[in-house]
């Protein structure tokens, strides 16, 4: 068996009041020119919630699911959190697994599509972490993404089959269903397989339970209108659905593995309010790190990695040009993520 000394949970992160809304955005937009005036837009967004993301908790959730799991399976490995952007920042783990001897690291990421956002930054910030925290020769082994994993997809059929018996039988076969992800730009998409690998989850999903009517669509963009991004955004599209005449929609966030701000503000609240006034009827399904099957997962693919013969690294599905990305932005303008 292939030796560990931990297991790192590398996530995103996110504030957990008002007084680190802002700290946290500038921890996300560091090196980036953007006003402060579209950060206090954007920080506008976590007022309605008191300034506090749910993804931390979701996180410390699925840690204490994945703790269960390991110990069912009889592995002692014990878990890090660390994240991008928010406490416990990356360079904290570190260096308390350094302080504790650790010297070779599997590596969990919350992000289960290919896309420089979600895989190649994470091994980027894992390198200035390291460096940060004087830990440059600690072993870092990333699990790669896990879109296709039956587990994940399975995750996302259940919560989208509970999200169908919400409607009445009757109204059923009527509805639309929407499955979104976070928009990218345009010059990322066409360097990654991130819209390929969505759509088959899309397809998958939708021949397991008999869907007719659905379409990936996108939310939570936030670059200039003049830089091409991944569409159709999900409130454009409620529209189109409305001027065709669909009275019902359910909306699955197959791109997210667990609730963000994005998950929040740009469904529960601005979606969720222009069905309202459009008069259709909205649904919108848990995301799949909810899920038992997803912590299943986990554990399978720690532990398929335990047992492995070979090195774990980026290139075990994907070629070391691939989500390669280096940003155009206008001088006054950044984008902002929002977790």
């Amino acid at each position: 068996m292939k030796k560990y000394d931990a297991l790192l949970f590398l996530s995103f992160g996110g504030p957990e009041g008002m007084a680190e809304v802002m700290p946290f955005l500038a921890n996300v937009l560091r090196g980036k020119n953007v006003p402060e005036a579209r950060m206090k837009e954007v920080a506008h967004h976590y007022e309605r919630f008191d300034g506090v993301s749910p993804i931390n908790e979701q996180n410390r959730q699925l840690i204490g699911a994945l703790e269960c799991e390991l110990q069912q399976r009889s592995i002692a490995l014990p878990i890090y959190w660390g994240n991008r952007n928010w406490h416990p920042l990356l360079a904290f783990t570190f260096k308390r697994m350094k302080d504790a001897g650790v010297e070779r690291v599997l590596t969990f990421v919350t992000s289960a599509y290919s896309s420089y956002s979600g895989c190649r930054q994470y091994l980027e910030d894992i390198e200035k972490a390291k460096i940060e925290a004087q830990a440059e020769d600690m072993q870092i082994d990333k699990i790669p993404v896990y879109y296709n994993q039956p587990l994940f997809v399975l995750a996302n059929i259940e919560n989208v089959r509970v999200g169908l018996e919400k409607f009445t039988a009757a109204d059923r076969s009527e509805v639309h269903v929407a499955f979104t992800a976070h928009s990218i730009p345009m010059a990322m998409a066409d360097n990654c397989d991130y819209v390929k690998q969505l759509q088959a989850n899309c397809d998958r999903v939708a021949s397991e339970l008999g869907i007719k009517q659905y379409k990936l669509v996108y939310q939570s963009r936030s670059g200039p209108a003049a830089q091409p991004w991944l569409e159709p955004d999900i409130l454009d599209h409620m529209r189109k659905l409305h001027e065709s005449g669909v009275k019902a929609v359910l909306v699955h966030p197959i791109g997210f593995i667990s609730d963000h701000m994005e998950i929040l503000y740009d469904l529960d609240t601005e979606a969720k309010d222009l069905a309202d006034e459009l008069g259709m009827q909205f649904v919108r399904t848990s995301t799949a790190g909810t899920n038992a099957n997803f912590v299943k997962m986990m554990g399978d693919l720690v532990e398929e990695r335990l047992e492995s013969t070979h090195a774990v690294n980026a290139n075990d599905q994907c070629a070391p040009s691939c989500c390669a990305y280096t940003a155009v932005r206008p001088p006054s303008f950044g984008n902002v993520s929002r977790s």
